[in-house]
């Protein structure tokens, strides 16, 4: 089949949140204005968990259209080492078939997925020390030179072969938002800062040729700790650091948009550490990227599980949603990836977006 064209616009993006306030009485604050003018849901969907099998496709496929489809969700996160390229086909299928049958547009859902991991085919039949040796080394896409702890790499040939595989998973002619994935996290102990920022210079230099190739819209950088550690921590990167390379390679219509983090009740340093320099003052991270005009997307609200099955529970809330509901209501928080795959999740969870996140004051109470 070919590509689908087209990406997420401020125009389509704001009909899919009309659609949900008017025909499923979701509450308009549910959707938040980010970067571009783009209207985008207090809740995405995450794609990370489980295992390379049929069944797990199967299920990723209903997440995505259950999440679009009742209104709950327009951003859709995923990326190529996920469960070994096939989340990215999942999601590529559900958004084909939604697309085609037209219970769905593409200028209303922002699609974004993340390069950097190693990530075999879990489709080939190789084993995965096979696959990488074939497809990357014996080609000539990638150095072992570049390779970092034997699973990252951000060279412009990688990045470049990784965005190829990408379009063709998902089935898309343009993304939304690519990301480096953990890129800080895992390059900047090994190659110090100096070595680093040059390869990030590059790195953004190929996406903005991409942004100008119309192959994706916007890049970011997705983090573990890199953002949200203390400035003494040797993966720590500045906010404002990165800004300036990409204001150096791409002006200021540069495409570095956004940045994705953790962020969860036992992780809240975004909202209270101010690591962050921003013109010689010190800011949280929300702060900071607020002031450098970035879109935060959070990620692991239920701690990878543990606040589901022991967490607190708040105003009549199950201990799940009240995780969520305190990620997705942090003052700078733009939208709060879930990874959600069983039905009685997807309800369960689903569900906070028919209420409003908290306000300021609420949150400040939980967050202490």
């Amino acid at each position: 089949m070919p590509a689908i064209e087209g990406w997420a616009t401020p125009e389509g993006t704001r009909s899919f949140a009309d659609r949900a306030v008017a025909r499923h009485h979701l509450p308009a604050t549910h959707f938040r204005a980010g970067p571009g003018g783009l209207t985008l849901s207090s809740l995405g969907l995450g794609t990370y968990i489980g295992p390379p099998d049929g069944a797990t496709d199967f299920a990723v496929e209903q997440a995505v259209r259950i999440c679009t489809e009742s209104g709950r969700a327009n951003v859709l996160d995923t990326a190529i080492n996920y469960r070994h390229q096939r989340a990215e086909r999942s999601v590529g299928r559900a958004l084909g078939r939604l697309i085609a049958s037209g219970r769905l547009a593409r200028e209303e859902v922002f699609v974004a997925t993340k390069h950097g991991y190693l990530a075999p085919d879990g489709e080939s039949g190789l084993p995965p020390e096979e696959w990488v040796e074939q497809e990357l080394f014996s080609t000539g896409v990638l150095a072992r030179r570049d390779l970092v702890d034997d699973s990252h790499a951000m060279s412009v040939g990688y990045l470049t072969d990784q965005l190829a595989r990408s379009e063709r998973n998902l089935g898309l002619k343009t993304i939304d938002l690519v990301y480096l994935h953990n890129a800080a996290d895992a390059q900047l102990p090994a190659l110090g800062r100096t070595a680093f920022l040059d390869r990030l210079t590059a790195a953004f230099e190929l996406y903005e040729r991409f942004r100008r190739q119309g192959r994706i819209r916007t890049y970011g950088i997705a983090t573990w700790d890199a953002l949200r550690v203390p400035r003494s921590d040797s993966s720590f990167l500045s906010l404002e650091e990165a800004v300036a390379v990409a204001r150096g390679v791409g002006g200021e219509s540069h495409g570095f948009k956004f940045i994705q983090f953790p962020f969860n009740l036992a992780m809240p340093e975004a909202a209270q550490l101010r690591n962050q320099p921003v013109a010689g003052a010190r800011r949280t991270l929300f702060e900071a990227a607020a002031e450098l005009g970035l879109g935060c997307f959070t990620s692991v609200p239920l701690g990878q599980g543990q606040f589901a099955r022991n967490g607190p529970s708040s105003d009549g809330l199950t201990p799940a949603q009240t995780a969520i509901q305190f990620a997705r209501s942090a003052p700078g928080a733009l939208t709060t990836l879930v990874g959600q795959k069983r039905p009685e999740h997807l309800s369960e969870n689903l569900r906070i977006a028919e209420g409003p996140p908290w306000a300021p004051e609420e949150f400040q109470r939980q967050l202490r």
